[in-house]
C-alpha cells in the first residue's frame, strides 16, 4: 500500500499533467470503485491536487472534489495524447533519436505512471483492471485497480473534512506535538508501539515502511508497548517520521519498482536511505549487527536486535 510519501510524489508528478485542464468524458465501471455522480465531474476543470495522509484529493471548478485511495493495488496512469507506451509498433532509432531530444516538458507530459507494479504501466489500456477512465483534451487517466480495494469517491468540495474517510485520519507527522502523539500512546498503552503508528487514526500516512525507519531512528523496539514509553522516546519517533518521510519525499518515493516519476526514473528512498527495511541479513549501517525480519502487528518488521532493543526498564534510552 502506498504510504504518505508515496501518494505525495503521485501528486506532485499529476499536477504539472492535469492542472487547469478540463475533464472531457469520464467512464467508470459499474462497482463500488467509482463512488459519485458522473455529471458531477464532466466538463469540469481541475483546480488543485492536494493529500490528506495516504488519500489524494483533486478540487474541481464546480465545488466538487474527488478522493482517491489507491489502497492494495491501486494503480494511476496518465497516458498523454503523445504517448508511444502501449503501442503495438516500435519506434524506430530515429523516432527515439527524436523523443530523446524533445524538452523535458513534453517528455513529463507524455506518460506516468504510480501504484502497484504491475504490467498495467506498459500496457495497452484500458483493459480488464481500468475501473475508471478521465479522458482530458491531451490525454487520458487511468484508475487501474486489480483487487478492487481503492476507489474514487466524489462528494461537494466543502465536505471533505467530513467525508467519514477524511475524518477518521489522524494528524500527519508534521502537523503532531510529540505530547499529543505521547498521550495517544497512553490510550493504547498495552498494544505495540508499531500497531500504533500503523493507525491511521492515531497518525495520518504512516505505513510499514516508515514505522520500521522511524523506530530505528529512536532506538525502539516496536513491540515495546506504547504506555511503556517516556516522553523523550516519542519525541525521537515523531522527529525520525518527519525526518524519513521528508527524505523519501525529496527521493520521489520509497518503492524502487513502483512509482515511475514523470522524467521515467523511479524513486530511491529504499536504495539510498533506509536503514532497516527490507535490510534483513545486511549489517546495521550503526553497529555492524545483522538486520533481522520478525513479524509484529501482523506485520513484516525489520530490526537491529543491537540498537533497538526490549528493556525491562525505561531508565535508559
Amino acid at each position: 500500500m502506498p504510504e504518505l510519501p508515496e501518494v505525495e510524489t503521485v501528486r506532485r508528478g499529476l499536477e504539472p499533467l492535469i492542472l487547469r485542464k478540463q475533464i472531457v468524458e469520464v467512464k467508470p465501471e459499474p462497482g463500488k470503485c467509482f463512488q459519485g455522480s458522473v455529471t458531477d465531474i464532466r466538463a469540469a476543470k481541475v483546480i488543485n491536487l492536494r493529500r490528506r495522509g495516504k488519500a489524494l484529493i483533486i478540487d474541481l471548478d464546480n465545488d466538487k472534489s474527488m478522493v482517491i485511495h489507491l489502497r492494495m493495488t491501486g494503480q494511476l496512469i496518465w497516458r498523454g495524447s503523445h504517448s508511444q507506451v502501449g503501442s503495438s509498433s516500435k519506434s524506430t532509432k530515429a523516432e527515439s533519436s527524436s523523443k530523446s531530444e524533445s524538452s523535458p516538458q513534453d517528455s513529463a507530459h507524455a506518460d506516468f505512471a504510480a501504484g502497484h507494479p504491475s504490467k498495467n504501466f506498459t500496457a495497452e489500456l484500458p483493459n480488464s483492471q481500468t475501473r475508471v477512465e478521465f479522458d482530458f483534451e491531451d490525454g487520458k487517466l487511468f484508475f487501474n485497480d486489480q483487487r478492487k480495494f481503492g476507489f474514487v469517491k466524489v462528494i461537494p468540495t466543502d465536505e471533505i473534512e467530513q467525508d467519514s474517510f477524511i475524518a477518521s485520519l489522524g494528524k500527519e507527522p508534521w502537523d503532531m506535538q510529540a505530547e499529543e502523539l505521547y498521550q495517544k500512546c497512553q490510550r493504547h498503552a498495552r498494544a505495540p508501539i508499531k500497531a500504533v503508528l500503523l493507525d491511521q487514526k492515531v497518525i495520518a500516512g504512516i505505513g510499514n515502511i516508515y514505522a520500521d525507519e522511524s523506530l530505528f531512528y529512536a532506538g525502539v523496539h516496536p513491540e515495546t508497548r506504547a504506555g511503556d514509553l517516556i516522553l523523550l522516546e516519542v519525541e525521537r519517533i515523531l522527529e525520525g517520521a518527519c525526518k524519513v518521510m521528508q527524505a523519501s519525499i525529496d527521493s520521489g518515493g520509497s518503492t524502487m519498482a513502483t512509482y515511475i516519476k514523470p522524467d521515467g526514473t523511479t524513486g530511491n528512498y529504499l536504495e539510498l536511505f533506509a536503514e532497516v527495511f527490507r535490510r534483513n541479513g545486511e549489517p546495521c549501517k550503526r553497529c555492524n549487527t545483522e538486520i533481522i525480519k520478525l513479524k509484529v502487528a501482523g506485520r513484516g518488521t525489520h530490526i537491529c536486535p543491537n540498537c533497538q532493543k526490549i528493556k525491562n526498564g525505561q531508565d535508559e534510552i
